[in-house]
């Protein structure tokens, strides 16, 4: 199947990694073999598997020569709608291919790029594998058995063995970070450092020292010299949790630190060259904020190498009762009381719309276990709503379902707007009474909610919601 690959080239996932050639998925990677020709360091072969890739003198260029007429980044080789573009990166001697000079040009089977004393053969391949279900029920922490999670387990086992950097999207609570971490442990750089930033839950004036680190004095309270986050995963990988949230002033200086693999402090005088995978992860459409302005598209195609969605909980409804089962499985693995759901409660689970997805439907479990009689959670002990202050079906019959979205069809909104016009207003209220409730404590408010304490700040500033005020009403 090497010779021959699928006639269309529709995304599944919206990558550009995966076919789609009527008979299901294909992941196709791009496998290149440079081999040195001519110059010191004829011979050396180098393999590689990836949509782009750097040749230079540069400890961390893919292909890295020791020519000293050849210049650290010398030039980048990008895949580009199954085509392979070379470009020249202001280099001191200039870039040949077949013997004509270029500062881009497309690449054919067999041509010779020529770098200062160095002649390099280039031949590409590539291969296709049918993405095929996972015969696992999960994937890390991520559990599943419905056939879209079988086939995003799949998938992301293809991904983990690559360096590809990934972009995962998805409606919040839907196991993003859990993806992440899953695919860091499945890959060749498991032993190395998994470091997490959330950009929506940093302040802005602190985003780009949280990244990229700071010297002493470089700013008003910089102590001390602090390391950031490409720093810290030296080897490892970077989860850019919400990214589409990042401020659009700092997104040039993430996508230099993701071209030249480079970071550089505040404040400091020089570069450190770092070797990190890279992996992203949003909840916004960021195809439609690249056409609005608000994301670079550089810097999208940057991080979205391949990009994998996770489907929402109600759109796999049976996999609510293995993930159920599992939370209250591990609510008696850490020290609690062991829990079972009765057949009554389990299909009152299966039939909710979930809209906070696993996350939602974790902190129901978590209240249900606390208010059950006994062991057995029953209809009577689910509570859904705001803070656990909501309501049972039992309790509000025969009223109306109160989750029903009030949205009259005959607006013909589209269904991401009329899902937003219901969900924001009932998620502003929840988190007013929570805080409420905590009295302005946000760590307490968090543990309450299930998520960390950034996450519930980032939640408040987006409804601008201010918990002194909050605190002041309690």
């Amino acid at each position: 199947m090497d010779s021959q690959g699928p006639k269309t080239s529709t995304a599944l996932f919206g990558g550009t990694q995966v076919r789609d050639d009527g008979d299901g998925p294909v992941f196709v990677s791009h496998r290149l073999r440079l081999t040195v020709i001519e110059g010191p360091d004829r011979g050396r072969e180098c393999k590689l598997v990836g949509n782009r890739l750097v040749i230079g003198t540069a400890s961390n260029s893919d292909l890295v020569l020791s020519d000293q007429t050849v210049s650290r980044r010398h030039c980048e080789l990008e895949v580009v709608d199954d085509r392979y573009v070379l470009r020249d990166l202001a280099s001191t001697n200039g870039t040949v291919v077949d013997g004509t000079p270029v500062i881009q040009a497309y690449l054919t089977p067999g041509a010779r790029i020529r770098l200062g004393d160095s002649e390099i053969l280039f031949e590409p391949r590539k291969k296709w594998e049918r993405v095929v279900e996972s015969s696992q029920d999960h994937f890390g922490e991520l559990y599943g058995t419905s056939a879209p999670m079988r086939e995003v387990f799949s998938f992301l086992g293809k991904v983990a063995a690559t360096d590809l950097s990934c972009l995962l999207s998805g409606e919040t609570g839907t196991g993003k970070e859990l993806a992440a971490r899953a695919l860091h442990e499945a890959s060749a750089r498991a032993q190395k450092p998994f470091i997490v930033v959330d950009c929506g839950a940093i302040s802005e004036n602190l985003t780009e020292s949280e990244l990229f680190g700071h010297e002493r004095g470089a700013f008003t309270g910089a102590d001390r010299q602090r390391p950031g986050a490409f720093e810290l995963a030296e080897g490892g990988t970077v989860f850019l949790d919400e990214i589409g949230e990042l401020p659009l002033h700092l997104q040039p200086k993430l996508l230099r630190v993701l071209e030249r693999r480079e970071v550089k402090r505040l404040g400091a005088a020089r570069s450190l060259e770092v070797d990190v995978r890279v992996v992203a992860a949003t909840h916004r459409d960021l195809p439609m904020m690249v056409q609005n302005g608000q994301f670079r598209e550089d810097l999208y195609y940057r991080i979205s190498e391949v990009v994998v969605s996770l489907p929402p909980l109600r759109e796999r409804r049976e996999d609510v009762e293995l993930i159920a089962r599992r939370i209250l499985a591990q609510a008696g693995q850490n020290g609690g009381t062991g829990f079972s759901l009765d057949g009554e409660a389990l299909k009152e689970l299966q039939s909710r719309p979930w809209m906070g997805n696993v996350r939602e439907l974790r902190n129901v479990l978590r209240r249900s276990m606390a208010l059950a009689q006994g062991n057995t959670i029953r209809l009577r002990d689910l509570q859904f709503g705001n803070g656990g202050a909501g309501f049972s079906r039992a309790s509000v019959v025969p009223q109306a379902n109160p989750l029903v979205a009030p949205v009259d069809v005959g607006e013909s909104l589209p269904i991401k707007e009329a899902r937003e016009s219901w969900i924001m207003p009932m998620e502003r209220e929840y988190l007013k009474r929570l805080v409420r409730q905590c009295a302005g404590d946000l760590d307490r408010a968090a543990e309450r909610a299930g998520v960390h304490r950034k996450s519930l700040e980032r939640l408040l500033r987006q409804h601008g919601i201010r918990a002194a005020d909050l605190r002041e009403e309690s």
